[in-house]
């Protein structure tokens, strides 16, 4: 019966295949999951709650036992209200016992634990009694003699306890079975898609690759020695040229036709091309020029070479962006020379000024003085404390502050190391995105590209530093900097 199926249909009977197992299976998890999670919420929402309400019970029942020695003790009115309390209490969670229970055997135990608890407190009443009477040897002797109601009540209590304890564990044994089923399941799914999937191969193989091979094989003229790489190319050329033997004005003339057009859609490609480099390069060299024009003119003032200064500097950053952004996969050499992180700081405030007062940021840097000089390269230093103060002015879209602490600190193993600290008021990061937001390509920025603060953090390593965040939502967020002094490098005096 498959042999008199036409390939067509073959092909689309095996795709159909794959693509019905394919959605079945997603279904069929997604079922799951929502069954999974309605009797998990079923646990959580109803045993759990009525566990934990058996659990206050038993201590409010524990601790009006207590008080109640404390009143024989000393004979002060103020146990008989902590006692009063806890009586409320215990009866209040007796209530949303009653309301929450679902089986039968655990609303005929609360009847129980009700009806000994009433009993119970009638009768230490009476205890009460007699001791607010100064009859303490009888009220002693009546004490001891309702202990065994209250260790009843309290034995109640714990298999009520263990009622719902048993409905977690079955809850529990019925999550682990389903979840083998889905796992069956989706063991069975990849079986028999892999089995579809061999088969289709072979079908493509055997009966649609291997006969345009043979006849490609067959059609070729001369050179049989020599492989074919393209069987689909070389039919097409025999037909070309069986079509060259039967009308060879013709297809002359359409051939020269079709190399016009390929030759005119090259050469429009190689304009673009020509174009867009054009487009790009010139204007960025114009402005190198521009600068360098406008840097030698006399009659500048301080804060126009200050503004060129800036500019200059920002057009560097961007080519060095864009080199970390194509050498991602090669990490950039280091330039090491004796640098006080404290001097990048400053250096870096200095460059983002107008982007900081635009965005409204305000910027707070706490130290006692400069840290000590340390073997780093001040370029790449820059690079991830840009990268630290752009994204907190990015996440603070009205506005906000940003406090850089410095200071020396020791390690676990004693060794100096520079710490620095950026801290702002944004909203924070969520925590299940804390670590990840250190991993290549991942952004929660639409226009991000997610490599700013991966490439950080490998600066940073290179240094023998590390980079982490602490954050809190609504708390806003704090990235660290730590950059070790090497033995010989240590600072002699440290401020504290």
């Amino acid at each position: 019966m498959i042999q008199s199926l036409t390939l067509r249909t073959r092909v689309i009977l095996l795709l159909l295949a794959l693509l019905i197992t394919t959605v079945s299976g997603g279904v069929i998890t997604i079922w799951y999951t929502h069954r999974i999670g309605t009797l998990f919420s079923s646990v959580v929402e109803q045993d759990l709650q009525s566990f934990q309400i058996a659990e206050e019970m038993e201590t409010a029942l524990v601790m009006q036992k207590g008080y109640t020695t404390y009143y024989f003790q000393d004979g002060h009115p103020d146990w008989l209200r902590q006692l009063s309390f806890q009586e409320k209490i215990f009866e209040k969670k007796l209530r949303q016992a009653k309301e929450t229970v679902r089986e039968d055997k655990a609303w005929k135990l609360l009847g129980r634990i009700e009806a000994e608890y009433i009993r119970y407190r009638n009768d230490r009443s009476r205890v009460l009694a007699f001791y607010q009477q100064g009859r303490k040897e009888e009220g002693q002797q009546l004490h001891h003699q309702i202990r065994p109601q209250f260790l009843s009540i309290v034995a109640l209590c714990e298999t009520y306890k263990d009622i719902h304890k048993e409905n977690i564990l079955q809850a529990r044994q019925d999550i682990e079975s389903r979840s083998r089923h889905l796992g069956t399941a989706a063991l069975a799914a990849v079986i028999f898609a892999s089995l579809m999937g061999i088969l289709l191969a072979y079908i493509l193989f055997r009966q649609i690759l291997e006969p345009i091979r043979r006849l490609a094989e067959a059609a070729r003229p001369s050179a049989p020695s020599v492989p074919i790489t393209d069987e689909v190319r070389a039919l097409s050329s025999r037909v070309h040229r069986l079509m060259e033997d039967m009308d060879q004005t013709q297809n002359r003339l359409a051939r020269s036709q079709e190399q016009m057009l390929q030759s005119e859609k090259w050469a429009l490609v190689g304009k673009l091309a020509a174009g867009v480099a054009h487009s790009i390069r010139n204007p960025l060299t114009s402005v190198k020029i521009r600068l360098f024009s406008m840097g030698r003119h006399p009659h500048l003032s301080p804060a126009q070479k200050e503004d060129l200064e800036v500019i200059s500097t920002e057009i560097s950053h961007i080519e060095a962006i864009v080199r970390n952004f194509l050498e991602f996969s090669r990490p950039p050499k280091l330039v090491m020379q004796k640098v006080s992180p404290s001097e990048v700081v400053d250096l870096s405030l200095r460059l983002l000024k107008p982007r900081l007062e635009s965005a409204h940021v305000a910027v707070e840097v706490v130290r006692e003085g400069p840290l000590p000089e340390l073997s780093a390269d001040p370029d790449q230093l820059k690079e991830v404390m840009v990268n630290l103060l752009v994204n907190a002015c990015e996440v603070m879209v009205k506005g906000g502050k940003i406090r850089i602490t410095e200071k020396v600190a020791e390690d676990a193993q004693g060794r100096k190391q520079a710490v620095l600290l950026f801290s702002d008021d944004g909203p924070g990061i969520p925590k299940d995105l804390q670590e990840k937001i250190f991993q290549p390509f991942f952004s929660t920025k639409e226009e991000g590209t997610g490599l700013g603060l991966s490439i950080a953090s490998r600066i940073i390593q290179d240094h023998g530093g590390t980079l982490e965040v602490e954050s809190r939502e609504g708390e806003g967020t704090t990235f660290v900097i730590t950059l070790p002094y090497p033995e010989e490098d240590s600072p002699k005096q440290i401020r504290k």
